[in-house]
């Protein structure tokens, strides 16, 4: 490992302070980032490595910091396998799996599709969206499975990119909820900002909710719902009630978290949507369809949400071209425990 080392020499009256507070005095280093070198085995102590932030300084001794040089912020090409549902000259259609960030980010910064397809497409990637977003049109969250288009050109990037400002382009999502919407089939229209209480959530605007004209704050979303099926009956909803509802969502436009902030606010979260729903499980389980129910649940990590199919004008051959990925596994069995409720 290559960096920059800082060497300093311990005096007598230094002794017995704490190594991380005295290192981060004689430095340009945070405290907290000295902590983290210690922790790494950047530190050494007469030539040994020391890994404790709090040990005690000696006198006499010579303390050397090697701090690593940064890391760069182009992503490198990485071998990882992509499920490519579609590829040409122009286009890549992929169905990603969930659990991998769509673009390199702060937490990011190595595993995501865009190292994948920098690997498997080389050089044949349009750089519109700059070095860290190579052929990258538009996102899914990274537990989100599912269909998306990426760009191998500028040409094609810009066609694209026009549809999704049209909201042209035919996305439509598969998801588990608790609860059943009301009505069963709708279209939900909002103005969507971050939380002022969370900055990771979206939130509705206040007084947006059907009704986008109430106030200029955040960006319009449009969710189009239909219920298709129900699992097991609610205890505090009128009878026939669902306590867990398939869905199929149709965006009209993308925002972040629009499905999973309209859902939730209708007061249908997203199974397993660990930022807005309710992951409540059954404690007190009665039957076998509930008991294998909440050991699926307990292990269901990510919101129950699926891309299940792209459609859009290619842009070369402008030609329609429509996509679909079924199920993963994980979502097929979380259905299979859902149908147990109507057993």
């Amino acid at each position: 490992m290559t960096g920059k080392f800082s060497i300093l020499q311990a005096e007598p009256e230094h002794a017995g302070q704490r190594m991380d507070k005295w290192l981060a005095d004689r430095s340009e280093l945070s405290r907290s980032r000295i902590r983290a070198l210690i922790e790494s085995e950047a530190v050494r102590v007469d030539g040994d490595i020391v890994t404790n932030p709090s040990a005690k300084i000696i006198a006499g001794a010579e303390y050397a910091i090697l701090v690593p040089p940064p890391a760069s912020d182009t992503p490198e090409p990485e071998n990882i396998p992509l499920d490519i549902t579609y590829e040409d000259d122009a286009i890549i259609v992929v169905n990603k799996a969930s659990g991998m960030t769509v673009h390199p980010a702060p937490g990011s910064r190595s595993g995501t599709l865009v190292h994948a397809l920098l690997h498997h497409a080389k050089d044949s990637l349009s750089g519109i969206g700059g070095v860290l977003r190579p052929g990258i049109v538009h996102r899914i969250d990274k537990d989100t499975s599912g269909l998306l288009v990426v760009a191998k050109s500028d040409k094609a990037h810009q066609y694209l990119s026009k549809q999704f400002a049209r909201h042209s382009v035919n996305r439509q999502y598969i998801c588990f909820v608790r609860g059943q919407p009301k009505p069963r089939e709708g279209r939900i229209e909002s103005r969507l900002a971050r939380s002022p209480h969370d900055r990771k959530k979206q939130s509705v605007v206040r007084g947006t909710w059907g009704n986008m004209e109430a106030s200029e704050t955040g960006r319009h979303a449009i969710t189009n719902y239909k219920y298709i099926k129900g699992f097991g009956s609610s205890p505090k909803a009128s009878v026939g009630t669902a306590q867990f509802s398939k869905i199929v969502c149709r965006l009209e436009t993308g925002r972040t978290h629009q499905i999973r902030v309209h859902m939730a606010h209708s007061g249908c979260p997203l199974i397993g949507d660990p930022l807005y729903g309710k992951n409540r499980a059954f404690n007190t389980a009665k039957n076998e369809g509930e008991l294998i129910l909440r050991d699926c649940l307990q292990t269901f990590k990510r919101q129950a949400l699926h891309a299940e199919s792209l459609g859009f004008i290619h842009p070369i051959s402008k030609e329609e071209m429509f996509f679909e990925a079924p199920l993963p596994d994980d979502m097929k069995v979380l259905e299979t425990a859902l149908t147990g409720l109507n057993i």
